[in-house]
């Protein structure tokens, strides 16, 4: 063999080995605790240097003309202290080289020397500023800040800590940078999806006398999915054959739109009107659809009823207590969850009026009155804005304590987390991180809301964010604000008028056909097993026995909730 084709050879050889990924695995941890002492810095601090501050400031500077300096805790552990701040953008900061269109985690612990502040972290690239996460930090003890972003360009960039708490210190310790490739995130998605969407299942054939059946044929078909994936909808269903078919062909869980609200099911005080909603509700359940309850109130006072925003103080407490007791006890044992609280980070009217518990107190009696539904807190920017100090996770999940710890609200299994996702371009690795410190609370995690502004990217927006959100672990459901109205969606539709695809729609379409598992079609072995990998959903099993000339239909479900030793079936043929 010649040296030039050797090499040639050589060559081919050491670029098809670069393309198997083999991806550093994703670090889902994270928490929502305030601790004394710091937890190790992720992946040991990516691409940070001196990620721990065992060697002092090395390779850390002062950002924005503040004033760095060393501090060390009683027990050794070693910190940087920003002080002297004057402007919320002085803080320690670390050079870095990005990589082109590579993804980043970020986590860092952080400190104020008084009370609690607003700290975000910010990477400053060639004319822009890019927020990378946040967190509510307090003195006395370390949070963690879990975020990311994704690098716009190749080239250097400067990460650093802004606070608006000016004059107060801020200290940071164990702060971690790891960046990983589209192939390596693409492979977190896999390694997740395999497992927690889907189960390896023994089937087994037995004949009549109980014997294994060898050679039986086993085919199984895909029924119905197991994950709750749906749209919005809006009363316009129930007169539109067109839109009945194309919605019921694809979703199996939905939210009304608007007609559940109180500003629509009471628009005139003691005149109420549910015969939208029970119209809507019938027709759900009539197609094995189910309904997640939005909302009972929702804390923006512009959304309230207009007669309700002037009510004196004893008639709106008259007022919300018939109309917790109307909706509730009209629906209750029919939804599977209920917004009980809408958006109550960024607004107060009914805190403002009856006082900080008042969204615990609405909880308490939700519980009491449908105790099998989940209860949920109904946010946005939790995901979409990292830049947004109401929502961040760490402050999503303070509300959510408070309202688990009112006197009362012992029922902690059926607390839920509703987190909207309105997005505009979304930020792809803050919305895994965000969604890991929100896995700390325990409680199941729905995506309630998904929408995409339009542009030219809305539909490859779309995508990534449903890959993203699916494979988190964590998530229990998925669904899409995209209530169809002929006059235009809310923000985006997946049909046109006629209900054809819009390329949102394709998007859609093609991941309800990726998230399902293909009929399987094959022969046990010499033991009478057959073994298949499945999605969780609904499915119908047919094994026909090879000599005896019988077969036999069987229905299976595979759900999240079965165990390993609960996978193997038997079928007696």
């Amino acid at each position: 063999m010649g040296r030039a084709l050797f090499l040639s050879l050589l060559w081919v050889a050491m670029l098809s080995a670069s393309r198997v990924v083999q991806a550093l695995p994703y670090d889902y941890s994270s928490s929502s605790e305030c601790l004394p002492e710091p937890l190790e810095p992720h992946y040991g601090g990516g691409i940070i240097r001196n990620a721990d501050f065992s060697a002092g400031l090395q390779g850390w500077s002062a950002f924005g003309y503040g004033v760095v300096e060393e501090g060390a805790s009683a027990s050794g552990n070693r910190y940087a202290v920003a002080r002297n701040r004057t402007r919320p953008y002085q803080s320690v900061s670390q050079k870095v080289y990005l990589q082109n269109d590579t993804h980043y985690t970020l986590t860092a612990w952080l400190q104020v020397s008084n009370g609690s502040a607003d700290i975000t972290a910010v990477v400053k690239t060639n004319g822009e500023f890019i927020h990378a996460g946040g967190v509510e930090a307090r003195s006395g003890c370390w949070s963690i800040l879990k975020g990311g972003f994704t690098a716009p360009a190749a080239g250097p960039a400067e990460l650093y800590f802004e606070s608006n708490a000016t004059g107060e210190k801020v200290m940071v310790d164990n702060v971690s940078l790891q960046p990983f490739s589209q192939e390596e995130w693409a492979a977190h998605h896999h390694a997740a999806i395999k497992s927690a969407r889907k189960k390896t299942v023994r089937l087994r054939a037995r004949d009549s006398a109980g014997k294994p059946v060898p050679g039986a044929q086993v085919r199984i078909e895909h029924v119905r999915s197991g994950f709750p994936l749906g749209s919005a909808m809006s009363a316009e269903i129930l007169h539109n054959p067109a839109y009945q078919q194309w919605f019921t062909s694809r979703f199996t869980v939905t939210t009304f739109e608007n007609e559940m609200k109180w500003y629509s099911t009471e628009p005139v005080q003691g005149s109420e009107d549910y015969s939208v909603p029970d119209a809507m509700l019938r027709f759900a359940r009539s197609h094995g659809i189910r309904v997640r309850g939005h909302n009972i109130f929702w804390d923006q006072p512009s959304q309230q009823p207009a007669w309700v925003q002037s009510l004196p103080y004893q008639q709106l407490r008259q007022a919300t207590a018939r109309r917790i007791k109307s909706v509730m006890s009209r629906y209750a044992g029919q939804v599977i969850a209920w917004d009980v609280v809408n958006e109550n980070l960024h607004f107060n009217f009914f805190e403002g009026r009856f006082g900080g518990d008042a969204s615990a107190a609405f909880y308490r009696q939700a519980h009491q009155m449908d105790g099998g539904a989940l209860m949920s807190m109904n946010e946005f920017n939790t995901l979409e804005q990292p830049g947004d100090p109401n929502a961040v996770p760490g402050k999503y999940l303070g509300k959510l304590f408070q309202i688990k710890k009112f006197p009362g609200n012992t029922n902690d299994g059926r607390m839920a987390i509703g987190l909207e996702g309105h997005f505009t371009t979304p930020n792809i690795p803050y919305i895994r991180a965000a969604l890991d410190t929100m896995s700390g609370a325990g409680v199941p995690i729905w995506l309630t809301e998904i929408d995409v502004a339009p542009g030219p990217n809305q539909a490859a927006n779309l995508e990534k964010i449903l890959r993203e959100v699916y494979a988190h672990p964590a998530v229990h459901g998925i669904i899409l604000w995209t209530a169809w109205h002929q006059r235009g969606c809310y923000v985006m539709c997946l049909t046109d008028n006629n209900f054809g695809n819009l390329p949102t729609g394709d998007v859609v379409d093609k991941l309800i056909r990726e998230w399902q598992t293909r009929a399987h079609a094959g022969v046990a072995d010499a033991d009478g097993y057959y073994e298949a990998e499945l999605f969780h959903g609904d499915y119908k099993v047919t094994v026909s026995h090879p000599v005896a000339n019988a077969t036999v239909v069987q229905s299976l479900t595979v759900d999240r909730e079965t165990t390993d030793a609960e996978n193997e079936y038997t079928i007696h043929v």
